[in-house]
């Protein structure tokens, strides 16, 4: 479940990437590729989009599993949370300066027990009668959860009974994720 950390000068090319490759969409020019061979390996990531002033949520999509390179992984993942996250209208041009951009790179999932879930530690998917959910491990932190609300929670995402991971059925998986900020 343990992420590998990157280095500064990586963290940095992955959130300009994430927001050349937004620009990039939304200006019809493509962003410049990257042939930093770390960055070049399979890896799962999601970007999180954020208003600057009021902090407020703006989009949130990723990959959980390790299908393409990071750098594609993340280049996909801040397109698609700036115009195809369904709860929000598609992020605009003059838009884009005024959000912030956070990616997670996650480790590998891996099945967790309910009773080792660490808060601010794990992130959750939850599987059960054909439904899923997933939080990152960063949500319980900002939300002030403990691991009972979490694990409700991410029931919740998947639609599911809030106490559906305690079913027989459900299957816990439970990931880490290297979180980089612009606001670090």
């Amino acid at each position: 479940m343990t992420t590998t950390s990157l280095a500064p000068e990586e963290r940095r090319r992955l959130l300009q990437l994430a927001r050349d490759a937004i620009r990039g969409r939304l200006s019809g020019e493509p962003p410049v590729g990257d042939d930093a061979p770390r960055l070049r390996e399979p890896g799962g990531a999601f970007v999180t989009l954020r208003r600057r002033d009021d902090g407020e949520l703006r989009g949130c999509v990723g990959y959980v599993e390790p299908h393409f390179p990071l750098v594609e992984a993340v280049a996909r993942a801040a397109v698609a949370a700036a115009l195809e996250d369904g709860r929000f209208d598609p992020v605009t041009e003059a838009e884009l300066p005024s959000l912030t951009i956070e990616i997670s790179v996650l480790g590998r999932t891996s099945p967790i027990r309910p009773g080792d879930v660490e808060i601010g530690t794990h992130g959750l998917i939850i599987r059960c009668g054909g439904r899923s959910g997933l939080l990152l491990p960063q949500v319980p932190v900002e939300h002030g959860w403990d691991r009972d609300v979490f694990l409700a929670e991410t029931c919740r995402k998947a639609d599911l009974p809030r106490d559906a991971w305690r079913r027989a059925d459900a299957e816990l998986l439970g990931f880490t994720a290297e979180v980089l900020g612009e606001e670090d």
